[in-house]
């Protein structure tokens, strides 16, 4: 049984208070002061014992609370491209390891200019090729705009945008976030690869770990898509980890013969929500059905296959069915429409790219790497219309009740007495 001594010796309302914590950091593993959920950190610091031991016994994660941050490590994603900043591109990405490593040691603050500088000499250091083009400033800007929004620089006089023009800015590091900011072991790594693995390692109770973890970062568990060990731990503790996830983090499981959807009644811990209003959203939810229809699903996990070539024929006919619906964007670039709609459904959990022998792919533009073959998870059927005048299978429709016999109304003649 898992050790939660400190959360059971609490009262109903720190209970829910030490919840409610604990879905802040799940959202937002670096709370600071002044930005959004800034406000929870006084009950973080005052609850920061229980909160350690259920992050540390549940997940395996390690917690640091001060009174002005509070960081969780959680593990890295491993190879799964779907998740990460939106705003960032694989560039971006370099750009911000770039800019930590130069900012660690170069002060309290500098000037934009020399902070540029010095991110494209380490970059070249690195091995990594830098072009002074639009694409590579917008890069560059998007980096420092996410250090910016975690709190680690902050922008003095002037803005970070100005890195493709001649205006000068002053930047202050907040090296106290900046310390806190790497998750995986950097200095035991000999390489990207390595770090990227190191840093999705289990924790200390490596089976238990891993599989609550994914539960926690993922709306769609496949029982398919864990190993031989991990799959037969979850089966055997269906039930007592749907409770606990309810109980500590406020998730909703729902448990199906293929797999688990976790979900948050709240849609706080939701990064992507879905269904959703823009086009993209509902071009996507309403392409379901029809894309389910196009294969029978695989026998070993219930996933059904799909082309890149129905995507674009199904979009084109919601298009083209609906013409007023859409943004002018979609009705104009049907081609980035497509894109977009495959880029949620992945992100969702609900469409993946496969390699020949089996293997998740990244996923690319224009069907995705060669050889490879676009799968909807069985999850995606949680989302088919049901019509509200449908009965239930199994159920015969319940007969109309019975009109009720007229009443006497204030002209009435009352027969019994001869009276009105």
């Amino acid at each position: 049984m898992t050790a939660t001594r400190a959360f059971d010796d609490l009262s109903a309302i720190d209970a829910s208070n030490v919840v409610r914590c604990a879905r802040a950091l799940l959202r937002r593993p670096l709370l600071r002061e002044g930005a959004p959920d800034g406000d929870l950190l006084p009950m973080i610091y005052r609850q920061r014992a229980a909160l350690h031991e259920v992050f540390s016994s549940l997940l395996g994660y390690r917690l640091v609370v001060e009174r002005r941050f509070a960081r969780l490590y959680k593990a890295g994603p491993g190879e799964d491209a779907t998740r990460g900043e939106p705003a960032l591109t694989p560039r971006g990405y370099a750009y911000v390891a770039l800019t930590l490593a130069t900012l660690t040691g170069i002060g309290r603050q500098v000037l934009l200019s020399r902070l540029v500088v010095d991110v494209r000499a380490a970059a070249v250091e690195a091995g990594v090729a830098v072009v002074d083009d639009q694409p590579d400033r917008r890069a560059l800007t998007a980096a420092l705009r996410h250090l910016v929004a975690l709190g680690v620089i902050s922008e003095t006089e002037g803005t970070v945008t100005a890195t493709d023009s001649a205006a000068e800015a002053l930047i202050t590091i907040d090296t106290d976030l900046l310390g806190q900011l790497p998750a995986g072991p950097i200095g035991a790594s000999a390489g990207p690869a390595e770090l990227v693995a190191a840093a999705a390692q289990a924790g200390p109770r490596s089976i238990e770990h891993v599989v609550r973890r994914r539960l926690v970062e993922d709306p769609v568990v496949l029982h398919a898509d864990l190993p031989p060990e991990q799959r037969d731990w979850l089966l055997r503790n269906l039930t007592a980890e749907s409770r606990l996830l309810e109980r500590f983090f406020g998730l909703v499981t729902e448990i199906r013969s293929e797999g688990i959807v976790v979900s948050d009644p709240e849609d706080y811990l939701t990064d992507t929500p879905f269904p959703g209003t823009g086009t993209v959203a509902r071009v996507a939810l309403l392409a379901l059905p029809p894309l389910l229809e196009r294969g029978a699903p695989r026998e070993t996990d219930g996933r059904h296959p799909v082309t890149w070539r129905d995507f674009e024929e199904v979009c084109a006919e919601l298009v083209d069915s609906y013409p007023a619906a859409w943004s002018r964007q979609a009705t104009e670039e049907p081609a980035e429409l497509v894109r977009s709609v495959v880029d949620l459904l992945r992100r969702l959990g609900v469409l993946r790219a496969e390699a020949a022998d089996g293997t998740a792919l990244a996923g690319e533009d224009h069907g995705g790497p060669a050889g490879s073959t676009w799968w909807l998870s069985p999850a995606a059927h949680r989302w088919l219309p049901e019509p509200d005048a449908t009965p239930a299978p199994g159920r015969e429709p319940e007969p109309a009740p019975a009109p009720e016999p007229p009443g006497l109304s204030l002209f009435d003649d009352l027969e019994e007495d001869g009276s009105r």
